[in-house]
């Protein structure tokens, strides 16, 4: 679809959330097309996690993003769907991959929002395909295991917070879960939380550098429990590292499910967004410094350090590979 002024922040440049929510709808769409293929229960595909994401170029007002997906790797439970994004100028025709993406989804039956169905087989031209996808399915589901125990974080406001603190940037939003924001089962479309988290990270990052921001990556964003309609959900999102030209800012989603009483205030979804600053036409800018104060944020400082620097690892080793190929 084309996108338009309301997609995009001050600057033209289309809102990370705004890609992060059309790269979703995508996987649903073809997660629930292929679960629903054989006979059986009807049921929906609900997304469980997306790897990580770099938002490789920016998307501008006026152009078209083409979003395709296909299914890499099918477990008994669960669809990796591989999703990639591309930009078109319509009036000069050129093209750029802007996104590449990986989630999971599970389907959950219509008749029963809590049952997880089993997922139809798909055919592999290699057998080597199926054995890197189950060795990926294997990471994930770890890498959530692991994620989910360290969620007690809870967000307190800092009473006038000195600039380029933790407590001077840190942002919440709260919001009331309706119909439009849902699935047929009636809970949360993960596009649509993702999208708002990527408002809050953004807002952290502007009140850090009051500069123009965009969204560079997306760390595994896991979804640990469903989101009902009607619940009441608080978005909050702080800076944990700073490098030279990036921010690293954790956002979780915390929900009230006030239409069922009998269950407390629970984390739905936590992630770390990265962003880079921008001069007004379009140059990475400097990052102020985060200035750390309590043990706990030198810790989650130290800890975006290191994920910061594996990233950079990583990043020099693929660009090695390519030179050498």
């Amino acid at each position: 679809r084309i996108m338009r002024p309301d997609d995009a922040n001050i600057a033209g440049n289309v809102h990370g959330g705004t890609i992060l929510k059309m790269i979703e709808e995508a996987g649903a769409i073809i997660s629930t097309r292929h679960c629903n293929s054989q006979a059986g229960e009807p049921c929906v595909a609900a997304l469980a996690r997306v790897e990580r994401t770099d938002f490789l170029s920016p998307v501008c007002i006026g152009e078209v993003a083409n979003v395709s997906a296909e299914i890499t790797y099918t477990s008994r439970h669960s669809v990796e769907v591989q999703v990639n994004v591309m930009s078109e100028n319509i009036l000069t025709g050129a093209k750029k991959v802007t996104n590449k993406a990986t989630l999971w989804y599970v389907p959950l039956s219509l008749k029963n929002v809590n049952k997880v169905l089993e997922v139809p087989p798909i055919q592999y031209t290699r057998k080597e395909q199926e054995d890197e996808g189950k060795k990926r399915y294997e990471e994930q589901k770890l890498d959530r295991l692991e994620t989910k125990q360290r969620n007690g974080d809870v967000i307190f406001p800092v009473i006038n917070p000195e600039p380029h603190t933790v407590g001077y940037s840190q942002s919440s939003l709260i919001h009331l879960v309706g119909p439009s924001d849902c699935t047929l089962l009636g809970f949360v479309h993960g596009g649509v939380t993702m999208k708002l988290m990527d408002e809050v990270a953004g807002i952290v990052a502007a009140r850090h550098c009051k500069t123009n921001i965009v969204t560079a990556s997306v760390d595994a964003i896991n979804f640990h429990e469903k989101i009902k309609k009607g619940s009441v959900i608080t978005i909050s999102g702080r800076m944990t590292f700073t490098s030279n030209k990036s921010m690293e800012i954790e956002v979780f989603v915390d929900a009230d499910p006030f239409v069922d009483e009998s269950r407390e205030r629970y984390r739905a979804v936590s992630a770390f967004f990265t962003y880079v600053s921008l001069s007004k036409d379009g140059k990475p800018l400097p990052v102020p410094q985060l200035l750390t104060e309590t043990e706990d944020e030198k810790r989650r400082f130290e800890e975006g350090k290191g994920r910061y620097l594996q990233t950079k690892a990583k990043r020099q080793a693929q660009t090695q590979q390519a030179a050498q190929q």
